[in-house]
């Protein structure tokens, strides 16, 4: 039998950092990770390739939506075959998790699988804002069974308040730890282990939030400072940008922007040339995020390989 966890939180909470946390509190044990990701090509699924997992990636949508619901039910049939003693999920930030219990609520479908519950990650600074615009936050904090409140080392007093007050308005019963950095002890098992114990519910499974998403391919001509100023022409239009690029002065660099901070850092782990020079950005409803590209494109144009 393989015990399930999912990771859930919207774009730039801190999931893949959490993860690599969690992952430790299974030592010892076999463990399948599955990571979820909207973009073109996965990003999370390379940083996460040397934490010792079965690792399995499903790009291009959600796997709670029509859209990629199939491939994942696939995978975890499939997954009887690995023997996991852990599953770990870590779900889209733009997915909507809320059918998951009623999915694994079915032995029939899974009987290899006990679903043990949900984090759902909490940007402790941007949590306001996105709440009051993005309903896949409210989704998925209705789908969790413990919130992990993170980056408290870059918010407020007032930003916390504000973001706890938000969580106890919607889920006054539900467990929260706060953190920086995704850091978590064997508690958090624990915690996950008494909301089993509490009614399952009955939420369907649901569309996604309303998205956009545009790719971006940049040729290895660029450099890091061109890179990121061509970003910072469109980032406050955005969700997320996130891609590993070859730069011709940096080598391969990972950009991963969150809000309006544009982060390039460079990579050394091992990257597969499929996966390299491709920007995915992701945008929602009202955000003129493709005219914003095209605009900046116009001035980048010796670096720009192509948009989709």
């Amino acid at each position: 039998m393989s015990r399930l966890y999912l990771i859930t939180g919207f774009l730039g909470a801190g999931k893949t950092t959490f993860l690599k946390n969690f992952i430790r509190l299974f030592a010892g044990q076999k463990i399948q990770l599955i990571v979820n990701e909207f973009g073109k090509e996965g990003v999370d699924g390379a940083l996460l390739s040397d934490l010792g997992a079965f690792l399995q990636e499903i790009s291009g949508g959600s796997v709670f939506c029509s859209c990629r619901l199939d491939q994942f039910e696939k995978v975890l049939r499939q997954s009887a075959d690995v023997h996991a003693d852990v599953i770990l999920v870590e779900a889209s930030g733009l997915s909507d998790p809320t059918g998951v219990r009623r999915l694994f609520g079915q032995t029939d479908r899974f009987p290899h699988i006990t679903y043990m519950g949900g984090v759902c990650l909490i940007d402790a600074v941007r949590f306001p804002k996105l709440y009051a615009t993005a309903r896949t936050c409210v989704k998925q904090l209705a789908a969790s069974d413990v919130a992990v409140v993170n980056k408290l080392d870059r918010a407020t007093p007032e930003q916390l308040a504000e973001t706890l007050s938000l969580i106890r308005g919607q889920r006054p019963d539900l467990p929260l730890i706060q953190t920086s950095f995704g850091k978590i002890d064997a508690g958090l098992l624990d915690l996950l282990e008494n909301a089993r114990a509490l009614p399952a519910g009955d939420l369907p499974l649901t569309a996604d939030l309303t998205l956009k998403q545009v790719n971006i391919h940049i040729a290895p001509t660029i450099s890091a400072y061109a890179l990121q100023k061509f970003i910072e022409m469109f980032i406050e239009n955005t969700f997320r940008v996130k891609g590993f690029i070859q730069t011709c002065d940096e080598g391969l660099v990972l950009a991963d922007c969150v809000g309006n901070v544009v982060s390039i850092e460079p990579m050394t782990l091992e990257i597969p040339d499929e996966k390299k020079g491709w920007l995915t950005v992701l945008s929602g409803a009202g955000m003129p995020v493709r005219s914003a590209v095209k605009e900046a494109c116009k001035w980048y144009e010796a670096d720009i390989l192509g948009v989709e």
